[in-house]
């Protein structure tokens, strides 16, 4: 594994979102001297947070998963989750509601899970809900030591063992083809293919190896912090600041100066110089702030989406944490998304409310919902397509969002918002998403391991390290927390877990 050669006494992060502050508290843990640079007035990043009228919006990720990996970041400064941070878990990580009126609860617990499916898909469709979830979990094995937990300087790195067992199980074949080996039942492949979005592909041109992103949520269970998901990097920048990190809030940075090969200091818009024997940069376009640097060459970039984060004074009974809410058309969204570049005419959304988990997030009698909808980006050559006018669309989007939401079951929510946000491609692209995505790169085969794009790039100066969505491993929260640990590898060399 390559790391930056010379001093790394100093380092200097930029960003305080999950991967930043987790960088942070390796690069603190191993004895380095660091300091955090983040524009906004607290940490987060893209973990965005709302606080109006006694409704707290989390305007960014609302799925919490693998917590064993927030508690290994916490571990790198001796500290605890439990003592940072309370998490529940949630004893339905889902419900699947379809356009055909059935639903089914996705169950942390197996075997109440496939009891669930034999209901209403037949015991058979349990038996081999049984046999996938096994399978899913030495998938999950194999990828995670050979894709997701380390650095990859070359395709040559990931020769061995696992490699060939993940070929054997047909890992490099198409997810929606592996899935439906195992399943009859129409609503369980979408069930268990719809993840794939998260990756930034269509699950008919996904590799089977991404069926481990189920892994995480239905296979392993998913959690709620309390607080919501905004508490994480709130606990992430308590421990840091604890362990000595320097937490610089509305710092913007200009550039980095350098000389010769290597980045010598920060300087922060007003002026001020940082001096630094090391760099990581966590900002979704580091090609515009490295010099040197450049962007992928021909890059595929993941669908964006619609996010409503709404505030409502009803108590919208009987909805569940999490719900995924499934349109009748199924190939023919992808087809939109992906490839004609229009909102999906039939849509497939998620949408959570964790008031019902936590009422600390609502006052009483209101609940906190966000819906989110996966639409094009802003890149033609990505599918996307930069004519649509968000500035006009957005609104009536909404009230499209909301009436779906009506009609499917949230009865009463648009005569009951008080507070409410709304994000879209536009919105995305103004905070420096490229191409008006938050899911950054999509993890097509050329863009995935050793050929995403690397922590430790080539070109550029030696001592600037990345690390974020758009590095490897990839998107998400556990993702982007693995890639702090794999950033602060690149300046301190392999820490023994």
């Amino acid at each position: 594994m390559r790391t930056v050669p010379g001093r790394t006494d100093r380092v200097v992060v930029v960003g305080a979102g999950l991967a930043g502050l987790a960088t942070a508290l390796r690069l603190r843990g191993a004895g380095r001297e660091v300091t955090v640079v983040e524009r906004g007035p607290g940490p987060g990043g893209r973990a965005g947070r709302i606080e109006e009228r006694g409704y707290a919006l989390d305007t960014g990720p609302s799925v919490f998963t693998a917590p064993e990996v927030l508690a290994d970041t916490l571990a790198a400064v001796g500290e605890k989750l439990d003592d940072r941070l309370e998490l529940l878990p949630l004893e339905t990580s889902y419900r699947a509601q379809y356009a055909d009126g059935t639903h089914l609860d996705v169950h942390a617990d197996p075997e109440a899970f496939a009891a669930e499916v034999a209901a209403l898909c037949g015991p058979a469709e349990a038996d081999s809900l049984r046999r996938y979830l096994a399978d899913l979990a030495e998938l999950y094995r194999l990828q995670l030591a050979t894709f997701i937990d380390r650095n990859l300087d070359s395709p040559l790195d990931l020769l061995g063992p696992e490699l060939v067992q993940l070929a054997r199980r047909g890992g490099f074949g198409r997810l929606s083809s592996h899935v439906g080996r195992y399943f009859a039942d129409d609503r369980l492949r979408r069930l268990f293919s719809f993840q794939a979005l998260y990756a930034g592909v269509s699950p008919f041109r996904a590799i089977a190896a991404y069926a481990v992103i189920a892994q995480l949520d239905i296979g392993a269970g998913v959690w709620h912090p309390v607080g919501g998901i905004g508490a994480v990097p709130r606990a992430l920048a308590a421990a840091a600041s604890d362990a000595g990190v320097a937490l610089r809030y509305g710092t913007a940075v200009r550039e980095l100066e350098t000389a010769g090969d290597r980045v010598t200091a920060v300087l922060l818009d007003d002026g001020e110089r940082l001096p630094a024997d090391a760099v990581v940069v966590t900002a979704d376009q580091p090609w515009q702030l490295v010099p040197g640097l450049r962007g992928p060459r021909r890059p595929v970039w993941s669908p964006s989406c619609v996010a409503l984060h709404v505030g409502v004074r009803d108590e919208l009974p009987g909805q569940a944490h999490h719900t995924i809410s499934f349109g009748e058309s199924w190939r023919g969204v992808f087809d939109e998304l992906t490839r004609e570049g229009r909102p999906m005419t039939d849509p497939s959304l998620l949408i959570s409310m964790p008031s019902r988990t936590d009422r600390s997030l609502a006052p009483e009698g209101g609940q906190v919902v966000s819906v989110v909808a996966p639409t094009p980006n802003l890149d033609r050559r990505s599918g996307g397509n930069p004519d649509l006018d968000w500035t006009a669309l957005a609104p009536r989007y909404r009230d499209e969002l909301l009436a779906t939401l009506e009609q499917r079951g949230w009865t009463g929510i648009s005569d009951a918002v008080e507070v409410e946000h709304l994000d879209t491609p536009l919105t995305w692209a103004q905070q420096g998403m490229a191409a008006g995505t938050p899911f950054a790169l999509a993890h097509t085969f050329g863009q995935t391991g050793p050929f995403r794009p690397s922590t430790l790039p080539r070109r550029g100066p030696e001592n600037v390290v990345l690390a974020g969505s758009s590095v490897q491993p990839g998107v998400g929260v556990p993702m982007v927390l693995i890639s702090g640990r794999l950033a602060a590898e690149r300046i301190t060399g392999p820490v023994g877990r």
